[in-house]
């Protein structure tokens, strides 16, 4: 009784086997081959497609890349002419001792300042951000940099405090992070 059970089964798996074999195959051949001018379509749609994608992503790259060298541009700009002013300033006849050691601390100030920007961007740089800008004022740092289009991560805005705070002194409260989109 034991042995007709078990050859019952194994006929029962191998018809159900073979029906699926079978149904597969029917499946298949239902469809007939494939059309080659069918296929041509698709492939050139797909191609179009991912040529449109990649035109797309690489204008929003370029976007984001002219933002980050017209804020760099900006920034020394305006830089430029403080600097411009101060010496001025300074150099005026009627400028009195203070007004030159004013002058001649801001422009060290503005110098140290530029040094670790350019620290900071760096470092940013080396830890996987595309790119970035950072500005140093007073006792304030921002810091932009490109986001993904999710935001960014925990993890990404505690990589830039890392930095940020290592190369200014400066605690976290004192930096603002600009998610450049």
């Amino acid at each position: 009784m034991k042995g007709a059970k078990r050859n019952i089964m194994i006929i029962t798996v191998l018809l159900f086997v073979c029906a699926a074999v079978y149904l597969n195959w029917s499946y298949n051949n239902r469809w007939g081959t494939a059309d080659s001018e069918m296929a041509a379509a698709e492939d050139a749609m797909t191609e179009k497609a991912d040529d449109e994608y990649t035109q797309t992503m690489a204008a929003k790259d370029a976007k984001t890349t002219d933002y980050f060298s017209k804020a760099r541009l900006s920034r020394q700009t305006s830089r430029d002419q403080s600097v411009e002013l101060l010496k001025q300033a300074a150099a005026s006849d009627s400028a009195s001792q203070e007004t030159i050691d004013g002058a001649m601390n801001a422009i060290s100030a503005m110098a140290t300042n530029s040094m670790k920007e350019t620290e900071v961007e760096n470092q940013l740089i080396a830890k996987g951000f595309s790119d970035c800008v950072a500005y140093i004022a007073d006792k304030a740092v921002t810091v932009s940099v490109p986001a993904p289009a999710s935001g960014l991560s925990e993890a990404d805005v505690a990589r830039i405090t890392d930095v940020v705070t290592a190369e200014t002194g400066l605690p976290a409260s004192a930096l603002n992070v600009v998610e450049v989109k």
